[in-house]
């Protein structure tokens, strides 16, 4: 079964939701706000995937970090650690099937590749 990773209200990933459910793709949608994210979940994909990738310091929540929690965040396991108690840090959505990342973030191109369509 395919996962879709995000917060419901996050306009990259209703295009994903969208792009999955027009080609007729079954997958299930993890809340990170309501479900949460395990940092074992997070170590995983941060094996598949570079935490560069992973960690979104481009929005509100990464500049309303404090400066501690920006330089802990250099290491993987502070960037882990601050991803699990900040859901929003995590760039969305991330798009997983049996513990494997197949993307992170959303392009109509990449999701055609990835999703044979």
């Amino acid at each position: 079964m395919i996962t879709v990773y995000g917060i419901p209200n996050c306009d990259t990933v209703k295009k994903a939701i969208t792009w999955l459910k027009e080609n007729k793709i079954d997958f299930q949608f993890h809340d990170y706000k309501k479900q949460g994210i395990t940092k074992t979940m997070l170590n995983n994909w941060s094996k598949q995937v570079s935490i560069d990738v992973l960690l979104n310091k481009k929005g509100t929540t990464w500049k309303a970090c404090t400066a501690e929690e920006q330089a802990a965040a250099a290491k993987k396991a502070g960037a882990i650690q601050l991803m699990a108690e900040k859901p929003s840090l995590i760039k969305r959505p991330v798009v997983e099937q049996d513990g494997t990342v197949l993307a992170v973030g959303f392009a109509a191109n990449n999701y055609a590749a990835i999703f044979g369509k």
